[in-house]
């Protein structure tokens, strides 16, 4: 059982009861050590709050330990990302795993009134990630991190397997054999009737396109089995330009960062 938290309201108190309802698993929303940047982002703990909370996740037994961090804002230039990767490297026996998001701007909220908001250039999520990997790092998706091969996030696994999975809270998502499931979106209808999912059907076609987008970007890699023969053609392709390897019945990405145009291009 995973649960998320932010460091200024996860309390000691508060870890020692989630430990004790079960929960085996904290992800905690830390985004930036820069006080700016988390000023910039709408957060209000600071470093201090940070390492106390991590601090205190350790004591109560957590053996598994997550930390999110945003780059892409547009605070970020490589002397930001060098010091929130000071400031990770200063913290990094606190934790067993790291999610690093660039920021995604969602229509209807605050970052997206933000007319001086821009994004900066591929080549800084580049020099994160690299840096990451210095650290002795283990990335096996995209955004996701692990200090060891052992430590990988067996929930975000189920994810990109395909796997069935429960949800619950305000706006979670679950999947259960070819449906998503969402929870209600609003605070109040959530409370009223906590047990109120709405239904999506998955197609075939809606199913052969996550395989390969959650595919590609991770090291589950896509199944040949579930490929047709015209994307099969097209992966000799990239097999010949070694834009993907070929191991027990799979096809693998070695760069994530082109997961998306190799999706698109096996997809269209």
């Amino acid at each position: 059982i995973s649960c998320e938290a932010n460091p200024n309201s996860a309390t000691l108190n508060w870890l020692k009861n989630m430990k004790n309802l079960g929960v085996n698993r904290i992800s905690f929303g830390v985004q930036s050590f820069h006080p700016k940047k988390l000023h910039f982002l709408g957060r209000i703990h600071n470093q201090e709050m940070i390492i106390k909370t991590l601090e205190n996740a350790n004591k109560v037994g957590f053996k598994n330990i997550n930390l999110d961090l945003i780059y892409d804002t547009k605070l970020d230039n490589k002397k930001m990302l060098e010091f929130e990767l000071l400031h990770l490297k200063q913290i990094k026996d606190l934790i067993t795993h790291l999610s690093a998001y660039n920021l995604t701007i969602e229509s209807n909220t605050a970052f997206a009134k933000k007319e001086h908001f821009k994004k900066n250039a591929p080549n800084l999520m580049k020099f994160f990630i690299k840096q990451l990997l210095e650290l002795d790092f283990f990335q096996y998706e995209i955004s996701n991190f692990s200090k060891t091969k052992a430590q990988i996030c067996k929930h975000n696994l189920a994810y990109w397997q395909g796997k069935n999975y429960l949800a619950c809270g305000l706006s979670a998502v679950g999947f259960y054999e070819n449906k998503r499931f969402y929870t209600a979106k609003n605070l109040k209808n959530y409370i009223e009737n906590p047990t109120f999912r709405s239904i999506e059907q998955l197609s075939s076609k809606d199913l052969n396109l996550e395989h390969l987008f959650l595919g590609l970007r991770s090291i589950v890699g896509i199944d040949e089995t579930k490929l047709n023969q015209w994307q099969k053609d097209k992966i000799n392709i990239l097999l010949k330009e070694k834009k993907l390897f070929y191991k027990n019945k799979r096809y693998f990405n070695p760069n994530f960062l082109i997961s998306d145009e190799l999706a698109l291009y096996l997809s269209s």
